[in-house]
C-alpha cells in the first residue's frame, strides 16, 4: 500500500505509520504535488490506517517499476500492470469500495517528475490501454469509481495502485462554513497531534474557520478556545465547532489569563491574503509574547508560519523542532515550542 501526504508532512506521518501494528514504511519520496509513504501492511491491520487523521489519500499497490528497465510509457505500463499480480489488490478494493462487477468504470492519473522521455499524458494513456487489455469490460471515465494512480516517487522510480479513498479522507467531513485560504484539515491533525496529551484548554489564538479546534476536539481535547481579529472568521468558527469558546481577540492583546492555556496550536496570518500592521516581524515579536504568557509551563506551542527570527522568540519559548511544508502552492514552516 501507499499514502499521499501534503509535502513536508513524510517523515512525520511516517513516524506515526511506524507506530501501528503491523505497519512497514519502506520508502518514501515526493511526485510533484504530494509526499508518498509506500508501507508494508499485513491485512488484517489495514483497518489501522484509516485512523490517522494526517494522510490525504490511501492506495493498494498494484506495481512499481524503474525508468531503468525501459523507459518508455508502453513498457512502464506493462510491468507494473501484471495481470498476475492483481487478484489480491482488486480484492482489497472491492472489499472497502464495493464489489467488481460488469463494465466497470476508471480513469488513471500519472505523475512524472520529469518528461525528457516522455510525456505525463503519454504514460497516462499507455496504462489506460494496458487496463484495457486485461479488462476489457471497463469503461474509460472520468469521474469513475476506478481511479489508478502511477506515479514517480522518485526520480527513476514509479509506484501504481487503486486509490481506497475519497475527499472525506483529506477534508474530515468538511466544513459547515468554508473560508478561501483554510488550512488543510490534514495539516491541522497533525499540529494538534504535536501539541501533545490533552492537558488543559487548547487555544488557537488566529483560529479562522475552526480547523484546528475541530480537530483538537477529534483528538480528545475537552475544552477549545478560539480567537481571531476578524468577526467574519469568528462567525465561521462558531458555525463549524459549536462546542468552542470563541471571540474576537487580536493575538497581541489575548483576552486570557496568564498560564491559562494547556497548549497553542496556531496558523498564524502569513500569506498573500493577509496585511499585518506595523513591521512583520514586530507583529511577530508582539504576537509571540502574548503566545508565551497564556500557554502554561511545561506546554507546547505549536505554530505555522514561514519564517521566526530568534529575535521575535520571547524568552518563555523555546524551539524544539521545525519542519519545512509546501502549502497552496507557498513554502512555510510548522514550528514547535516548549514553553518554559
Amino acid at each position: 500500500m501507499f499514502a499521499a501526504v501534503v509535502p513536508g508532512l513524510a517523515p512525520l506521518v511516517a513516524r506515526d505509520l511506524e507506530r501501528l501494528p503491523g505497519v512497514q514504511v519502506t520508502s518514501s519520496g515526493f511526485d510533484g504535488r504530494s509526499d508518498l509513504i509506500l508501507l508494508d501492511v499485513a491485512r488484517r491491520h489495514q483497518a489501522g490506517l484509516w485512523s490517522l487523521r494526517t494522510i490525504e489519500d490511501l492506495f493498494v499497490e498494484v506495481g512499481r517499476t524503474t525508468r531503468a528497465g525501459g523507459d518508455q510509457p508502453h513498457g512502464i505500463a506493462e510491468r507494473v500492470w501484471r495481470r498476475d499480480r492483481l487478484e489480491k489488490p482488486l480484492s482489497i478494493w472491492s472489499a472497502r469500495l464495493g464489489p467488481l462487477a460488469g463494465a466497470m468504470s476508471y480513469r488513471v492519473i500519472a505523475r512524472v517528475l520529469q518528461e525528457r522521455s516522455f510525456l505525463r499524458t503519454e504514460l497516462r494513456r499507455a496504462m489506460t490501454q494496458a487496463i484495457a487489455q486485461g479488462r476489457p469490460r471497463w469503461k474509460v471515465a472520468d469521474p469513475a469509481r476506478i481511479e489508478v494512480w502511477i506515479s514517480e516517487y522518485r526520480p527513476g522510480y514509479l509506484v501504481a495502485g487503486l486509490r481506497l479513498s475519497d475527499g472525506a479522507m483529506r477534508q474530515h467531513q468538511g466544513r459547515e462554513v468554508e473560508r478561501h485560504g483554510a488550512l488543510r484539515p490534514t495539516v491541522a491533525a497533525m499540529m494538534v497531534g504535536l501539541a501533545g496529551e490533552p492537558h488543559g484548554p487548547l487555544l488557537d489564538p488566529c483560529c479562522g474557520s475552526g480547523t484546528i479546534l475541530s480537530e483538537a476536539l477529534a483528538a480528545g481535547w475537552p475544552q477549545v478556545r478560539g480567537r481571531d481579529i476578524d468577526p467574519g472568521a469568528v462567525t465561521a468558527a462558531r458555525a463549524n465547532v459549536p462546542s468552542a469558546e470563541l471571540a474576537a481577540s487580536d493575538v497581541r492583546t489575548i483576552d486570557l489569563a496568564t498560564a491559562s492555556a494547556g497548549a497553542v496550536v496556531s496558523n498564524l496570518p502569513f500569506g498573500r491574503q493577509y496585511e499585518l500592521a506595523g513591521t512583520a516581524s514586530g507583529w511577530l515579536a508582539a504576537a509571540l509574547a502574548e503566545i508565551g504568557r497564556v500557554t502554561r509551563p511545561g506546554g507546547r506551542v505549536i505554530l505555522l508560519v514561514p519564517e521566526i527570527p530568534d529575535a521575535t522568540v520571547p524568552d518563555t519559548l523555546r524551539i524544539t523542532d521545525r519542519t519545512p511544508l509546501w502549502l497552496l502552492g507557498m513554502k512555510t514552516t510548522l514550528w514547535i515550542f516548549h514553553r518554559v
